[in-house]
């Protein structure tokens, strides 16, 4: 017996998962009990140039021709089409696919997992979230049997490299982005990093898979980090704090106590003593709370053509040694219905920077605005501004703990008073 493989697109992953397949065969086998055969990688240019020395002959244009003879389709080609097309053939020709198409499984997950259901075959994306961080197993298998009430995570390392180099070195948001997208880390049009696109389409997997639901990018709060400035991430160092653009998922009541899942996508405050905030540079981390395991937290590398492959070929590893047992097939249970709570349900606290006249009587009357919407104060600070001619101050103040909705008004009254110059930020703030 004999499991064929079709990949579909050879790009940076692609490639790697290729070499894997044709280098590593022999151990593949041993582990797997059968052997995988790399029978064509579907490209849309034969000849167009490609790193790597992979056998010209498995190169096709005829993806259609190549998945109907698979056992497994790994497609790693990106975007919604033809992908999707592909992925639906595949799963009802009964094979199972393997996919990194994070954009794709946002979009379209709970077609794509009826279409395994009803095809017996299994649909896997490790790869579609956090590289090569093995956090979708955990929570689909290792977790399976406890009551997962929070996650969150760092799942974007474009953005964390941005606000990490600004944190440690005080740069301004436009010159770290100049210099990500030198090294590499950011495409020339960076924005569904740093608009938070990317990171929302992961938390939408993520919170499908921790609450056996479903969620598209619909059900996402999103907000990216192109409204940090230096001076957001200088009062968060002030505060003992850091800047993180975290996905957070997690169950929750609104006014009516009813439960269900907030999923929310923002620039977060954490405090330098939380697991998150040392993660550095352009690595991801996912934090789970679950009821019994407690926390737990997953850290890698989070991109990358190799790491990236890593987790491809976890997913095409597992799904081969369930055919060769004949135990394969079966993706997803069905999801159960929970609702997707918006924004202004969740518990959260903010950090608010105000401009405001320097006279008296000022804070008072903020003051009172927070009492009348039954927001707390936690900390006020005061600064006079660095331009300052006499008659102008900076204060930061981080709430307690209350309802999105509450806190956003209550910032929405405070915009309006006549000694407010401006609200020049507001962040979340996350933990205690």
């Amino acid at each position: 017996m004999t499991l064929k493989v079709a990949l579909l697109g050879c790009g940076n992953v692609g490639s790697q998962v290729a070499r894997i397949l044709l280098d590593e065969s022999e151990e593949l086998a041993a582990r797997i009990g059968v052997p995988l055969e790399l029978t064509g990688i579907a490209v849309r240019n034969v000849d167009a140039p490609r790193e790597g020395d992979l056998p010209r002959e498995l190169f096709t244009t005829d993806a259609e021709a190549l998945v109907d003879g698979a056992d497994v389709v790994v497609e790693l080609m990106g975007g919604l089409e033809p992908a999707g097309s592909m992925i639906l053939r595949a799963l009802g020709n009964g094979a199972s696919v393997v996919t990194g198409n994070k954009a794709l499984l946002a979009a379209r997950l709970p077609e794509l997992t009826k279409a395994a259901r009803d095809g017996g075959a299994e649909l896997l994306y490790e790869a579609a979230v956090a590289g090569a961080i093995p956090i979708l197993r955990p929570i689909r298998e290792s977790l399976a049997g406890d009551h997962i009430t929070k996650v969150l995570g760092i799942v974007n390392g474009t953005t964390n490299f941005i606000l990490d180099a600004m944190d440690t070195h005080g740069s301004q948001f436009d010159a770290v982005l100049a210099e990500a997208q030198q090294l590499g880390y950011a495409e020339a049009d960076p924005t569904a990093d740093v608009a938070g696109h990317d990171a929302a389409s992961k938390a939408a997997l993520l919170a499908s898979l921790a609450f056996h639901t479903t969620f598209d990018l619909e059900n996402v709060y999103c907000e990216g980090i192109t409204g940090i400035s230096a001076d957001d991430v200088a009062g968060a160092a002030e505060a003992g704090m850091v800047i993180k653009l975290l996905a957070i998922a997690e169950r929750t009541t609104d006014t009516a106590g009813n439960e269900g899942v907030n999923v929310r996508v923002h620039p977060t405050l954490l405090s330098r003593e939380h697991p998150l905030a040392a993660v550095r540079g352009a690595f991801n981390a996912v934090f789970v709370e679950a009821e019994n395991a407690g926390e737990l937290m997953f850290y890698g590398q989070g991109a990358g053509g190799a790491p990236t492959a890593s987790a491809v070929m976890g997913d095409v590893v597992s799904i081969a040694r369930g055919l060769s047992t004949g135990a394969g097939g079966g993706s997803e249970a069905q999801p159960r219905p929970t609702r997707a709570l918006g924004i202004e349900e969740s518990t959260t606290r903010y950090s608010i920077s105000l401009e405001v006249t320097d006279e008296t009587g000022v804070l008072a009357e903020i003051a009172g605005i927070f009492a009348r919407h039954g927001v707390s104060i936690e900390t006020m600070r005061q600064t006079i501004s660095a331009d300052d001619n006499g008659g102008q101050a900076r204060l930061r103040i981080i709430t307690h703990e209350g309802r999105e909705a509450a806190l956003a008004s209550t910032v929405a009254e405070i915009e309006q008073l006549a000694v407010v110059e401006a609200v020049s930020s507001v962040v979340r703030v996350e933990g205690k």
